[in-house]
């Protein structure tokens, strides 16, 4: 069971057109969003069955549709067959959730209210050396007031491998995705490529690493126009905790990375496909940025003064990779009103975040969570809101209660 309370000023997920619209527009709000969860499972040396209920709410959002409303649904059903202990090779069919390394392009997006599962099937070979995913689904897509149904024209699959032992102080991935829309507002044949690498916990005596690049090829059709797809995106960061230190302090900074297009006449699209990601944890945790046509420095400073509290500060930059491409929000197509759309002339940097969160544990079963973002618009957003009647900040105040039981 969990709720979260939610005040927006200044910009909202909502409305991205309006963020940080000074006058005009309505770009405040404030909701509560309540989501509960009931499963049952069985589980035998061969196989398992599990199912699971979401029910979710929204009160507050005057906002239509109301995004997180989703009443009473099937949320996850799936069969899983074998036991990697006596043999190498599991399966799991039915609705589940998929979710791959950092999740940047492959996750359940928790943070959302009805989060994301996938009717699908996966075959997954695992030894002491290696494990590789073979799946291939469709996304379910929540509809309040009818049972949610995967979309028939939108196939995903992939084959993901990680391995510990290939070099042994950190987890090795390499992964192939395929993603083909068959109709709707945006067909594509879309192919992605990519590597991961995260130290393990332990063995750099306190320093600690991640990185990952992906490359995209395929096809789009974008206004009507089939155009080749021709993108990637970088991820790097590290850091350094002291473990011996009160609060065991960890400074870390990483670089996010995306590529946007370059010229809207050429006949290619640069502009990545972010899939199916968990956007909520990478790029500010006011949502405003996803992973697409940008560049986000960051520096993050987390510290534990005790056992049961966690406190994170993170400070973003945020810079289009290419003024010829839109701003885009955390999910959707870019920002095409209210000022915004493709401004080659304009300065790329669009703004500053900086977020505090807390976490407390307040018993097993229990989980109190807190935190504030303000976001300072930059020269890309003024000039864009320039002849809409100004910018304003952005201020966004969160608290949730977990319980689980």
């Amino acid at each position: 069971m969990r709720a979260r309370y939610e005040v927006f000023d200044g910009g909202s997920p909502l409305a991205p057109n309006a963020d940080f619209q000074k006058t005009g527009v309505d770009n405040d709000t404030s909701f509560l969003l309540t989501r509960e969860k009931f499963h049952l499972g069985y589980t035998a040396k061969w196989f398992a069955v599990y199912g699971e209920l979401r029910n979710s709410n929204v009160n507050g959002d005057d906002t239509p549709p109301l995004q997180g409303e989703d009443s009473f649904d099937l949320q996850q059903a799936y069969v899983a067959l074998g036991n990697a202990k006596s043999f190498p090779v599991t399966a799991k069919v039915g609705r589940q959730e998929l979710a791959y390394g950092d999740e940047r392009l492959i996750g359940p997006s928790d943070w959302s209210n009805t989060g994301r599962v996938f009717d699908a099937a996966k075959l997954r070979y695992e030894d002491k050396q290696v494990w590789v995913d073979v799946f291939g689904g469709r996304v379910v897509v929540p509809e309040d007031g009818s049972f949610n149904e995967a979309d028939f024209n939108d196939w995903f699959s992939g084959i993901y491998a990680s391995s510990k032992t290939l070099v042994p102080i950190q987890e090795s991935q390499l992964y192939f995705l395929s993603r083909n829309v068959a109709e709707g507002t945006s067909p594509r044949d879309i192919y992605s490529i990519g590597a991961r690498v995260k130290s393990l916990a332990g063995k750099l005596q306190g320093w600690d690493y991640t990185g990952e690049v992906v490359k995209q090829f395929g096809n789009i059709v974008q206004s009507g126009v089939r155009r080749d797809q021709d993108a990637w995106a970088t991820s790097v960061g590290g850091g350094y905790t002291w473990a011996n230190a009160f609060a065991t302090p960890r400074l870390g900074l990483e670089y996010s990375f995306s590529s946007g297009d370059q010229d809207p006449t050429d006949g290619k699209s640069q502009t990545l496909d972010n899939l199916f990601p968990t956007n909520h944890k990478h790029y500010g945790t006011m949502d405003f940025f996803s992973w697409r046509n940008m560049h986000d420095p960051r520096i993050s400073l987390t510290l534990k003064p005790h056992k049961k509290l966690t406190c994170s500060l993170d400070f973003h930059a945020f810079w289009l990779a290419s003024t010829e491409d839109y701003f885009y929000p955390q999910g959707g197509g870019g920002r095409k009103s209210l000022g915004y759309g493709l401004h080659p002339g304009y300065d790329g940097f669009v703004g500053s975040e900086l977020d505090l969160e807390l976490n407390y544990a307040v018993a097993t079963w229990a989980v109190l969570r807190g935190g504030y973002g303000h976001f300072f618009p930059g020269s890309y957003v003024d000039s864009s809101k320039a002849s809409r009647g100004g910018t304003t900040s952005a201020d966004w105040l969160y608290v949730q209660a977990t319980l689980s039981f």
